[in-house]
């Protein structure tokens, strides 16, 4: 890093060595895995990393890795150590005949490192909002102030159906739970301020959570959901978001239908039938 700006590319990334900072620009590609290609590019500064490391790569490779420091990047903090190794944001893949050149970026960026041990805040900016997917139980959705759960009638449990969808202010919230969807049980789940212990229901009973399922909420679209939630949390949400649109009528129409089918098929007594059925009529 004799000169800012100094790039070195390897596969499905390049970092851009500035004085204060790297810049990982993420390739476009059917081989790039998808997270790299949701994330784009992050800046990282550099006291956001612990440490730098070199070492021997799978087929005549070498990677070259910076480690976060614990607590600066929500990506990593809402990932709890879950990514499989090959998506993970923080790792270079090079070619061995590059390593010589590797170790030189990897001794420049170590001497300008002065930080360590855990950060008191989040240092790489979260994910840009507004942020969606599909659950195999609901939509989620996140305009930077508020988390809607909006429940699929086809793979929602009769517990969430009953307490209607969800919005849940990031004011109220302590934290963030995921898991990934690439194991058993995986899911996002809310943690409410006022929540104690023995209280967490299972996932696909919780309204407060989102179960996943196979091809419903990717790591490439419920990872960086939950850093730009937990993020969010962490500051209180502060920042200034546009307003949430209203409800289409035809969509309104077409849960009532379907809670309907609920009532008929006897999952909701006529209380919650005519409760609900209200609640929906009152967003138009």
């Amino acid at each position: 890093m004799s000169r800012m700006g100094d790039v070195l590319a390897g596969f499905h990334a390049a970092w851009e060595f500035e004085s204060d900072s790297v810049l990982i620009r993420y390739e476009r590609g059917i081989r790039t895995p998808k997270l790299f290609q949701a994330l784009g590019e992050r800046r990282i500064p550099l006291d956001a990393i612990a440490g730098v490391t070199l070492t021997p790569g799978k087929r005549g490779t070498v990677v070259l890795r910076a480690e976060p420091r614990p607590g600066a990047d929500p990506l990593m903090e809402a990932a709890a150590g879950q990514l499989r190794e090959g998506c993970d944001p923080y790792r270079l893949v090079l070619s061995g005949e590059r390593e010589t050149l590797a170790e030189y970026y990897a001794d420049e960026l170590r001497s300008r490192l002065t930080e360590s041990g855990p950060a008191d805040r989040f240092l790489v900016p979260a994910p840009e909002v507004p942020l969606r997917f599909k659950a195999y139980d609901g939509k989620a959705s996140f305009d930077g102030k508020t988390v809607h759960f909006r429940w699929f009638w086809t793979g929602a449990s009769s517990t969430k159906w009953k307490a209607g969808d969800q919005s849940f202010p990031v004011a109220e919230l302590s934290g963030v739970e995921w898991r990934s969807p690439e194991v058993f049980e995986g899911h996002l789940r809310l943690v409410p301020r006022d929540a104690g212990p023995g209280q967490t229901a299972q996932a696909d009973h919780d309204p407060a959570a989102v179960v996943f399922g196979l091809g419903y909420g990717p790591v490439h679209e419920s990872l960086p959901f939950a850093a730009a939630v937990l993020a969010a949390v962490r500051s209180r949400g502060t920042a200034a978001v546009p307003a949430a649109p209203r409800r289409d009528p035809a969509d309104i129409a077409e849960r009532i239908r379907h809670l309907g089918e609920l009532h008929e098929a006897g999952l909701v007594t006529d209380e919650e039938f005519s409760a609900k059925k209200a609640e929906l009529l009152a967003e138009l």
